[in-house]
């Protein structure tokens, strides 16, 4: 025990980001948010689930294949996580359009079921906080995602 505190005092005096979480790519984090807003309201039904599906593949150029395999391993990463910034912080460095589109998305799984929970509502808005996406930008894109519907 004493010498994992150490260890830990040692990586907090060099500098080191203790938050570093076990996400190993801005795919497999973006597919996890996608997972977290569907998994938001406890109720994910199957218009989601082929929402986030179409999504990584347009968002990310993926087969079908390939996306519903990143879905599985998002959502063991969304059982893991503690918060958000496990998946936000890798993709920061993404441009803003990019960004903007994540946010998007996310609005569309959040809208598949035709109704968009508080609680999913909640999860866009801190991650577009997180990935600081102007609150002008959130609400554009959520205004985009319901005229299409």
């Amino acid at each position: 025990m004493f010498n994992s505190l150490t260890s830990l005092f040692k990586q907090l005096i060099d500098g080191q980001d203790l938050g570093k979480n076990p996400v190993s790519s801005p795919n497999l984090a973006i597919a996890s948010l996608l997972c977290e807003v569907a998994g938001a309201d406890h109720a994910i039904n199957p218009s989601e689930q082929q929402a986030k599906l179409h999504l990584l593949e347009r968002l990310l150029g993926l087969s079908e294949e390939a996306s519903k395999a990143l879905l599985i391993e998002a959502e063991q990463q969304v059982k893991q996580s503690v918060s958000l910034y496990d998946f936000t912080s890798q993709l920061r460095e993404l441009s803003q359009p990019v960004r903007f589109d994540l946010i998007k998305g996310m609005w569309e799984v959040a809208h598949a079921d035709g109704e968009i929970d508080p609680l999913e509502d909640a999860v866009i808005r801190k991650t577009a906080e997180l990935l600081y996406v102007d609150h002008s930008e959130f609400i554009k894109a959520k205004l985009e995602t319901l005229d299409k519907k």
